[in-house]
């Protein structure tokens, strides 16, 4: 009796240790999984959050000169020391040059630029004009004053970069508002009358070149130098009028030609 209730005691003993050693296994394949698991979770999230932290913090692009804005608007002013060039008729009908005498102008513009390179441009400008010349022993200084229409056509490297070269070139009309001589020296000063008789009206060819270089960050405020050319392309003397015996006219078949450089301002828009 002893031995057959001892049997099924081991029995019991041993099947118990073989379920708990199964249980044990299971519960530690089961933590090692959760465990691989979360290192898997956790590397994959670090992961994500580097590359979210990579895409937020890259470098924004830095703006480049392309992104310089184009205004088709512009205005501006300008001061012209002008140097003008004219023949002068002498007391016994003989051709003199005058002195090249640095006059002055005044000018006002409005543009419209068509594309970066492209444009019309309008002015309207207040030249004085001074020449000197001798004649015989007499010394004549000639002063000649105009308002300028030149309407140009303007040709750019590029209006939206900060520093533009630019080409115009047109028609220019312009009217005479004033014209005076002034003779000093010698004995036939006061016996022989110059007259100086200039034309209300002018028509000629303007042409030059400049540069614009932007002054301010938005590039809307700009520096303005420059070359300008006008070619007169009529007469200007008026000898249509009635004069005495003791007096001549002193333009004979004279055409403007000036030469002026500028600086100013412009103001784009």
């Amino acid at each position: 009796m002893k031995s057959t209730f001892k049997l099924p005691t081991f029995l019991l003993l041993g099947l118990s240790l073989c379920l708990g050693q199964q249980l044990q296994s299971q519960t530690d394949t089961t933590i090692r999984k959760r465990s691989t698991e979360t290192r898997d979770t956790t590397i994959i999230n670090r992961s994500s959050d580097t590359s979210i932290r990579g895409r937020a913090t890259a470098p924004v692009p830095a703006d480049t000169d392309d992104d310089d804005e184009f205004y088709q608007g512009e205005l501006g002013f300008r001061f012209l020391p002008t140097f003008t060039s004219l023949e002068f008729q002498t007391v016994d009908e003989g051709t003199v040059k005058g002195e090249v005498i640095m006059g002055y102008g005044f000018s006002g513009l409005l543009a419209w630029n068509f594309t970066e390179h492209a444009g019309i441009q309008g002015e309207i400008i207040y030249n004085s004009l001074t020449q000197k010349y001798r004649d015989r022993e007499l010394e004549r200084r000639i002063d000649i004053s105009y308002i300028n229409f030149p309407l140009l056509l303007s040709l750019n490297t590029d209006k939206s970069r900060p520093v533009n070269l630019n080409f115009v070139v047109g028609p220019q009309i312009g009217y005479n508002i004033g014209s005076r001589v002034e003779t000093s020296g010698g004995p036939e000063a006061d016996t022989i009358q110059a007259v100086l008789a200039v034309r209300k009206g002018d028509f000629g060819f303007a042409y030059g070149a400049g540069l614009d270089i932007k002054l301010n960050e938005e590039g809307n405020f700009r520096l303005d130098l420059g070359y300008r050319g006008v070619y007169g392309l009529v007469n200007i003397n008026d000898n249509s009028g009635t004069r005495t015996t003791d007096s001549y006219y002193i333009l004979e078949k004279s055409r403007l030609k000036t030469n002026s450089m500028y600086i100013g301002f412009t103001f784009l828009w």
